[in-house]
């Protein structure tokens, strides 16, 4: 056996029962290698490679700049035949979920949950794949080191990288949560024009290298339109498979329903908002049930349900802030995991959830092609189907119309990011959520 050797900039290495063979990413299978370093294979590890007599030398390696490509991490570059190990043998296929603004607050909660199993389930090994910025690489190195230490035995590959076509490989669940926040005096059709850019760039990215199937929950706001620049710049991915996270809003609703009425949040049900996520968002107390009545009959102060209890959800956001100083991240890592789970099990008997979808064929006559939060049920196959079973009155059509007019509104403020021609914005007023700020 002849003996060669390379410098790397990024392996990867599989474990087969009791042995470790090391199989660097771009040599081919009949080489055999072994590190010859002990440190991070992040950091150009030295490799010792045997190569059979009659099998031609490899030529030197061509590698990518690493701050473009996303690299496997530490202890996360030895992946697991999962066959031959006896304690693994009922897991499921591992699946591949990458997240944007892996860097930021809320995917510092978020990310820890995923890798647990509490998403997922206890029996579903997971690849996360991470998506960050220029400026924020370091801190993504530092979040992959955490996810490190926490020694969780489903986690089992974790890969960063800041270019969307090369980090989002075969996701089968895509959570876009960095966007650019709002600055002091912008308006809200500057931010709409940032931010959708992005999420255009992102869309392309997932229809390019993404599952044909691939789930995507958009939480970057504002999150409606940038899912529906998403969807319209990823034409071969089903646009049903597109959502905008309004999960806290109705678990903030929730809570607020459970708190009037004197109970646990479990026994409240059957909790819509309607439409965007901002201010004009449309939390529904006529269909919402409370221990199993109907909220109205359970909260006799019908007043408080239209005026103080659609207020206080829809501006939750901004009383945290100044409270807290910043906008939530802890409860919307946590209304994430809630989104995701309600896609992949079945939704409770005669409940459903929210989520902003794609409008096409709705039955309740808003308007089509834009996204819009509507209530749904699951067969938790990570599917969904409309609830066709509400009640409306004139109070809700009229609060309904009135959220549905705002999106239309940004629609055409991002016609020159869904191929729609060129943008017309006249927004009616700036009704941003303060998180948005």
């Amino acid at each position: 056996m002849a003996m060669t050797k390379l410098n790397l900039n990024s392996t990867k290495t599989h474990l087969h029962s009791s042995q470790f063979s090391f199989l660097p990413r771009t040599l081919p299978k009949h080489l055999h290698c072994a590190f010859a370093s002990p440190h991070r294979t992040t950091q150009h590890a030295s490799i010792s490679c045997s190569v059979a007599p009659n099998q031609v030398q490899v030529p030197a390696v061509q590698t990518q700049d690493p701050k473009t490509k996303p690299e496997c991490y530490g202890v996360f570059c030895l992946t697991y035949d999962l066959k031959a190990e006896e304690e693994t043998r009922s897991w499921k296929k591992m699946i591949n979920v990458a997240v944007s603004g892996a860097a930021g607050m809320i995917s510092n909660h978020l990310l820890f949950k995923l890798a647990s199993g509490e998403v997922f389930g206890p029996d579903q090994p997971i690849a996360l794949k991470l998506l960050g910025s220029e400026r924020s690489i370091q801190a993504l190195e530092g979040v992959a080191m955490e996810l490190e230490d926490s020694l969780f035995p489903l986690l089992r590959e974790v890969s960063i990288g800041i270019d969307p076509y090369e980090v989002f490989q075969d996701a089968e669940w895509a959570l876009l949560i960095g966007a650019k926040p709002r600055g002091p005096g912008m308006e809200r059709a500057a931010l709409l024009d940032i931010n959708g850019q992005i999420f255009a760039e992102q869309g392309k990215a997932l229809n390019a290298v993404a599952s044909r199937n691939v789930k995507v929950i958009v939480v970057g706001n504002p999150c409606n339109t940038n899912a529906l620049i998403c969807l319209k710049n990823a034409p071969n991915i089903p646009a049903r498979n597109f959502h905008a996270l309004t999960r806290l809003d109705e678990n903030r609703a929730k809570c607020q329903l459970a708190l009037k009425a004197g109970v646990f949040y479990d026994k409240v049900s059957n909790v819509t908002i309607w439409g965007n996520h901002s201010t004009t968002q449309v939390p529904d107390f006529l269909n919402a049930r409370i221990d199993g009545l109907p909220a109205k009959d359970a909260i006799k102060d019908h007043k408080w349900l239209e005026e103080e209890f659609t207020e206080t959800v829809q501006k939750r956001g901004g009383a945290l802030i100044q409270k807290w100083g910043r906008s939530s991240a802890a409860s919307t890592a946590v209304s994430i995991v809630d989104a995701i789970r309600s896609l992949v099990t079945p939704t409770p008997e005669g409940d459903w959830f929210c989520t902003g979808v794609y409008t096409n064929g709705n039955p309740y006559g808003i308007a089509e092609d834009i996204v819009f939060s509507m209530p749904c049920r699951s067969k938790g196959d990570g599917d969904y189907e409309l609830v066709k079973d509400v009640i409306f009155d004139d109070y809700l059509r009229q609060r309904i119309a009135k959220t549905e007019a705002e999106l239309l509104a940004e629609k055409k403020c991002v016609a020159h990011l869904t191929g729609e021609g060129i943008a017309v914005c006249d927004l009616p007023v700036d009704t941003m959520l303060p998180g948005e700020m």
